[in-house]
Formats: C-alpha cells, sequence, structure tokens
C-alpha cells in the first residue's frame, strides 16, 4: 500500500484534531462538512475505514504516540488549507 509522505499525514492529522477540537468546543452536534473531508483523506491515505484507525496508523507510521506538536491556530489551519489548493511549481 502507497503511504503519504510523511510530513501530509503528519499536516492532515493536525488539519482534523483542530478542527474536531474547534468544533467541540463550539458545540457542534454534527461533524462539519470540512471534518468528515479530512476524515476520509486521512482513511484513504492510511487504507482504513475509520478515522480512529486512520489516526492509530498515522501515528504508527510516523513512529509516535504524539504527531503533532500543537493545534493550528484558525488563521494557519486557512493557510494550510489554501496551500494544500495551490499547485506545486518546480524549479529549475
Amino acid at each position: 500500500m502507497l503511504m503519504p509522505l510523511p510530513a501530509t499525514l503528519r499536516r492532515l492529522v493536525r488539519e482534523y484534531e483542530t478542527l474536531l477540537a474547534e468544533e467541540t468546543l463550539a458545540g457542534e452536534t454534527a461533524p462539519s462538512p470540512a471534518l468528515q473531508d479530512l476524515a476520509y483523506t486521512l482513511c484513504v491515505s492510511t487504507g482504513t475505514r475509520e478515522v480512529t484507525q486512520a489516526l492509530e496508523v498515522a501515528s504508527a507510521y510516523l513512529g509516535t504516540e504524539e504527531i503533532w506538536p500543537e493545534p493550528l491556530t484558525p488563521m494557519e489551519n486557512r493557510g494550510a488549507a489554501a496551500e494544500a489548493r495551490t499547485p506545486e511549481t518546480s524549479v529549475g
């Protein structure tokens, strides 16, 4: 099975955990479409069907128990999402 780059997987987990925390603090009763999309992407990236399994696989793959040093701030989260939509360019 192909696995994403560690940096990509780390970013996905951080974004998921940050958005989950924000929604939990806001008292949301149902996950937002953005949170559902992140959960789906984590599952596809790790070859799992449940987000809890995806987080466990990501942790094992990255070789750490805590794979995100701190949650993204809302502004950083927006920047990371915009960065993910920006096509990469090659130099040279």
